[in-house]
């Protein structure tokens, strides 16, 4: 179930294919059938991804889930070069309290964020968010809303990997934003309104088209 999850096995692409195929007229080269929406190992890590990601490049965000998994992950014994820690589980971040900001600080993230991660550990550790794939998405993300540094952009973001919702569309996204240009975000909602339920397959096809 988890590997179905994590690589979109239920999806009918034919189904999604047609239902975009209105994009073929905004950007040619954007809708690859076949494109699937991936999903996620670990709902914790892709949370705390998406909140590092935050305003900033894939690259930059990268760096420091590593560095917080260099500081804070369980060491485990692997064949494989390189993967040598696991990422900090939700109590294990839970358990540095208030001085979280001080902890990832000096990892290099900015203290609203560090706040943030610990607010969603929290969430994690007391298990008040269904992150499965049968969540009620929309009850679940305006609990995810309600903690403070989560907005619309991370919310749809965290329901699109974690809880497998299929009709996320990230207008406020720089990437989305360039693949749609020069479209205003509020044109974008008015075009993305065609792709209903399927807007994730038409964000990750917007993504990778660029």
């Amino acid at each position: 179930e988890r590997l179905r999850n994590l690589f979109d096995l239920d999806c009918d692409p034919e189904i999604v294919y047609a239902a975009l195929s209105s994009m073929k007229e905004i950007v040619p080269a954007a809708l690859v059938p076949g494109t699937r929406v991936p999903g996620s190992f670990d709902a914790f890590e892709m949370a705390v991804r998406a909140v590092l990601g935050q305003q900033i490049s894939v690259k930059a965000a990268s760096t420091l889930a590593g560095r917080l998994v260099d500081t804070f992950g369980t060491e485990v014994e692997t064949d494989i070069a390189g993967l040598k820690r696991l990422f900090p589980r939700p109590d294990q971040i839970v358990r540095l309290g208030e001085d979280i900001e001080n902890q990832l600080g000096a990892l290099g993230v900015v203290r609203t964020r560090s706040r943030t991660i610990y607010e969603l550990a929290k969430v994690f550790a007391e298990g008040s968010i269904d992150f499965s794939a049968s969540a009620q998405v929309e009850t679940e993300m305006k609990k995810l809303l309600a903690i403070r540094g989560i907005g619309p952009w991370t919310a749809q973001y965290i329901a699109m990997r974690t809880m497998g919702w299929k009709d996320a569309f990230l207008e406020t996204d720089a990437g989305i934003k360039k693949a749609l240009s020069p479209y205003s975000p509020k044109e974008m909602l008015e075009l993305a309104e065609a792709w209903r339920p399927w807007r994730s397959y038409a964000t990750v096809n917007l993504w990778n088209s660029l």
